[in-house]
């Protein structure tokens, strides 16, 4: 069966020679404008470090529900700690999606004065090892992240460092997802509806169940499929802001399995790699045509974030 999105070898564009690295941002971008999604294999992220949060995650998610409740921050819009089921839904749908989740953000180490626009971590007392292979999956995220940042800027020929500073310490957040088994007939058949993602890039490490399907150029959905070790990359909106929709940000959600898989839950790591709230977003002049006139209003991803996190209902 053919694949849904093309799949790149990170370690080409890392230690690659002149040519390799060429070679992968070439393919890297195209997938970018084309389709919006893209695997990622030789990405350097330590399986063992995944399978330790995953079950960490796990744990935590088999908590009885007080003890989850006692770790949802009330005012933080669900940037730190728990979000019970059925907070969440897409901007367009006002069905809460079909699960709980956990946040995790930026830890500033070295005397950042943006320190003080973040909130503390939430840790938790009964599972310590979750926010602590937490913190180290997220850097790991980051450095990743950074990597396919700088080869898009090589795209996109703005100078492979043009993202460095404006992702240095960013807002981003790693998010672990908790699909329940589904135990009656659902109202619907979407775990998670049709939405696109606010940041700059997603990067998902491959899910404990199917689901995940994209809205291809056609209409059509198509599954993804990961294979093993692979890490499943997506544009955002605030990146398809900036190239006004030149790099496409792609419609996703998550169904619901076959019925003689509604015992199985579905646990799913997302990081969204934001940049600093003071990011300008204004779109790239090289990316205004006569064919493509400009798209968007200028805004700073600080601006954008909160405006949609009031869309999708976590903030008041």
């Amino acid at each position: 069966m053919a694949r849904a999105i093309p799949v790149v070898d990170l370690s080409q564009f890392v230690n690659g020679s002149a040519e390799e690295r060429a070679a992968f941002v070439q393919k890297l971008g195209n997938a970018f404008h084309e389709i919006g999604f893209v695997g990622v294999k030789g990405h350097g992220i330590s399986k063992d470090l995944i399978d330790t949060f995953y079950s960490s995650a796990k744990a935590f998610f088999s908590l009885p529900t007080d003890v989850k409740r006692g770790y949802e921050v009330p005012g933080l819009a669900g940037q730190r700690g728990y979000t019970s089921f059925g907070k969440e839904h897409a901007k367009q749908s006002d069905v809460p999606d079909l699960k709980e989740f956990f946040q995790m953000g930026q830890t500033v180490e070295d005397g950042d004065a943006i320190a003080s626009q973040y909130p503390d971590n939430v840790q938790v007392a009964e599972k310590p090892e979750f926010a602590d292979k937490g913190r180290e999956l997220y850097q790991e995220f980051e450095r990743a992240g950074a990597q396919l940042l700088k080869a898009i800027a090589i795209y996109l020929d703005l100078g492979e460092d043009y993202f460095d500073a404006k992702i240095h310490n960013g807002n981003s957040i790693l998010r672990a997802i908790h699909y329940p088994p589904i135990t009656r007939e659902p109202a619907t058949a979407i775990r998670a509806e049709q939405h696109e993602d606010i940041n700059l890039i997603t990067l998902l490490v491959g899910a404990s169940a199917g689901g995940l399907q994209l809205l291809n150029m056609e209409d059509e959905w198509m599954a993804i499929t990961p294979e093993e070790d692979e890490i499943v990359i997506n544009v955002g909106d605030m990146l398809q802001r900036l190239t006004n929709n030149y790099l496409k940000s792609t419609t996703h959600r998550v169904v619901n399995p076959p019925r003689e898989q509604w015992h199985m839950p579905r646990l799913s790591i997302p990081f969204f790699l934001h940049p600093r709230s003071e990011m300008d977003l204004t779109v790239l002049d090289k990316c205004v045509t006569d064919d493509q006139p400009i798209a968007y209003e200028p805004i700073t991803a600080g601006g954008y974030l909160d405006e949609r996190l009031r869309e999708i209902g976590l903030k008041k």
